[in-house]
């Protein structure tokens, strides 16, 4: 593994957005991946551990579950460091791991969601933690957040903190499935005008079938 940088930013691991991000993302951002929670999004996490050394904290399923998973892709995947940190005190045993995150590493937190339920100061105090430690060791921080009827209680705040904003989006039309992929804010530069349609499969690739009427 090894992380591709062009002009000075880091690669998401799916070609067709970084050309769309201008070769990828500025170091030391915090990427919200927002999605249906009946897509699948995790794909794109997957990927990314593929670019270079990552720490994987998983607060839903177990690590186990997430190893079996990435041993089952078939795309691009790499060999994160896998910790469950969806027990007691999740914000604090976040923390934990985080601290020793080295130099030039990523970081995923699947799903967000548990840490965005705690209270409103502790987590803000986290999320600012977490922003100089990003910036300081310069990879990347993504957090995957699940969309639904209602959202974490802290949510907004994530939003308004990241430096990226991804949502993807899932329809399902009869036999037609469609995901697209919109970049509503990115401090880096120029966001994307247009959404991206993607191929979930194997591996993230661009949709070139009919849109969905």
């Amino acid at each position: 593994m090894k992380q591709n940088i062009v002009a000075g930013r880091l690669s998401t691991g799916i070609d067709i957005l970084d050309r769309q991000l201008d070769g990828g993302i500025p170091p030391g951002s915090i990427v919200l991946l927002a999605a249906d929670p009946e897509s699948q999004s995790e794909l794109f996490l997957y990927e990314l551990t593929d670019i270079c050394s990552t720490l994987y904290l998983t607060t839903i399923r177990s690590d186990q579950a997430i190893r079996d998973a990435i041993d089952r892709a078939t795309g691009p995947v790499g060999d994160p460091t896998l910790r469950d940190v969806g027990g007691n005190a999740p914000l604090d045993t976040a923390n934990r791991f985080i601290r020793n995150l080295p130099e030039g590493a990523n970081l995923i937190i699947d799903a967000a969601d548990v840490l965005e339920e705690t209270d409103p100061a502790r987590y803000r105090q986290f999320r600012n933690e977490l922003q100089t430690h990003m910036v300081n060791t310069g990879g990347l921080a993504v957090l995957h957040g699940m969309k639904g009827d209602t959202e974490p209680k802290n949510r907004g705040f994530t939003k308004h903190m990241a430096d990226v904003v991804f949502n993807l989006r899932t329809r399902v039309d009869g036999s037609e499935i469609e995901n697209r992929l919109a970049v509503p804010k990115f401090r880096g530069g120029r966001p994307p005008e247009e959404t991206i349609k993607l191929r979930l499969g194997e591996r993230i690739t661009v949709d070139t079938s009919r849109d969905i009427a």
